[in-house]
């Protein structure tokens, strides 16, 4: 048996993670298919309509006013960057950032692949019209990369899967920063008091262990009517009420063992059979403590998190795809290739990617401040940071606070479907050579 936090536990975490990654990839990809042939068909004014339909909630004098798509962006996402932001904290405290030489080189090729891309895509954009969307190929989709990494099986290492893993979540961590500190136009301070305090109240509730969830229900609206009000990107919420939630069980585990072992004694010594719980208090007794006992040792971060995590992969993701990925692709031709926001884009995530990422790693490899773990090249490295050039998700997400709406954006859209299937079929390539050839599993010890 692995020991509290030891190697084997976190990486059963980890597999759990990223198989429902891989799946959630699937829908992904078939709400994007779908998308592009609507907003390309006859029908495409049906789509843009659904999705500019305007849908009124009204909060005493407060009315919100916005659009469906918009009701997906500002609302449901925030439920992904606070799925987002259990992921960050649960690396960062116990998982494979929160050593400081296992997070170097996953951090530092982070940095490389958000780095050079925005120089990059600034270069072709610098004094244009274009120049706001520098942060659009700074990011990686963490479920389109596993989903294709996931395509060559067995010959993976779970070494490679990790550093993928944990760049991801390290890049979303920078893509978060990027969003609360340079995509808002302007900061309404009383508001953000406001969200302040409310924060703070959260934090003392979740210290006192208070289990009311309509506490945390008012709370978490709360919060995230004062960041929207705000001028800051309401998803921002999201991740600020994730710094919070404790990670750690409740429990010391010789505390829980010693009430589970009560529990469980005390049901042995009765004649415990389905029937007998209808009318013996004291096994519902036991029964009730063995619960509150597994419910105190779950870390609630976690808890959360594989919660959650099914529905910001199966419907809010898919949702977001399905009404920000519809681009009209007709009547453009090659011209709107070389179309700065879009080649920017493009250059970015596939050429700034994977060279920054490589050449991040490198040196901090080559200063001492990291080592290549066991098992992987510097092409494997490479061909990670070609999947890390799939930023689909993140990068539509930048893409319309950069721009809102019109010609500029659309470009920069269709330069991010043409990365992020330019540079996933490239790395899927590279990997594929790069990597020994197995006829069973590869484990990284």
């Amino acid at each position: 048996m692995a020991h509290e936090g030891g190697p084997a536990e976190r990486h059963t975490v980890l597999d759990w993670f990223i198989h429902s990654e891989v799946a959630g990839s699937v829908i992904l990809l078939v709400c994007t298919v779908a998308a592009l042939l609507w907003a390309n068909s006859p029908w495409a004014d049906a789509y843009h309509h659904l999705a500019h339909t305007k849908i009124s909630i009204t909060v005493g004098s407060s009315v919100f006013a916005l659009s469906l798509q918009h009701w997906i962006n500002d609302g449901l996402m925030v439920v992904f960057f606070f799925v987002v932001g259990l992921e960050i904290k649960r690396e960062l405290s116990v998982g494979h950032l929160a050593s400081v030489r296992r997070a170097t080189l996953p951090v530092a090729a982070a940095v490389g692949g958000m780095v050079l891309p925005a120089l990059l895509y600034a270069s072709l954009n610098a004094g244009g019209p274009g120049a706001r969307g520098w942060g659009v190929p700074m990011a990686t989709d963490i479920a389109f990369a596993l989903g294709i990494m996931a395509l060559l099986g067995p010959r993976v290492s779970m070494a490679l899967k990790v550093f993928l893993t944990a760049l991801a979540i390290a890049d979303d961590l920078g893509a978060v920063l990027v969003i609360a500190l340079f995509y808002t136009e302007r900061i309404r301070w009383e508001a953000l008091v406001v969200g302040a305090v409310l924060l703070a109240v959260l934090a003392l509730v979740i210290r006192r262990d208070v289990r009311r969830p309509i506490v945390y229900a008012v709370l978490f609206v709360g919060i995230w009517v004062a960041i929207f009000k705000s001028g800051i990107h309401a998803t921002v919420a999201g991740i600020l009420i994730a710094m919070l939630v404790p990670v750690r069980p409740r429990l010391a585990a010789s505390e829980f063992l010693a009430r589970a072992s009560a529990g469980l004694e005390a049901l042995r010594a009765s004649d415990l059979t389905r029937e007998s719980v209808l009318s013996n208090q004291a096994q519902l007794d036991a029964l009730v403590l063995l619960d509150d006992a597994a419910t105190d040792m779950r870390p609630p971060g976690l808890t959360l998190e594989r919660f959650l995590h099914p529905l910001q992969a199966f419907l809010i993701l898919p949702l977001f795809a399905f009404f920000n990925a519809g681009v009209s692709l007709g009547g453009r031709g090659l011209a709107v290739l070389v179309e700065p926001v879009t080649l920017g884009v493009i250059v970015g995530l596939v050429v700034g990617k994977v060279v920054g990422v490589a050449l991040l790693g490198w040196l901090a490899v080559r200063a001492g401040r990291a080592a290549l773990p066991e098992g992987i090249t510097w092409s494997q490295i490479a061909g990670v940071g070609l999947l890390a050039g799939v930023g689909f998700t993140m990068s539509l997400f930048v893409s319309e606070l950069a721009f809102g709406a019109g010609a500029l954006l659309d470009a920069a859209k269709l330069g991010i479907l043409i990365a992020s299937l330019t540079a996933g079929v490239c790395g899927y390539l590279v990997l594929r050579a790069a990597l020994p050839v197995t006829t069973g599993p590869v484990r990284s010890r």
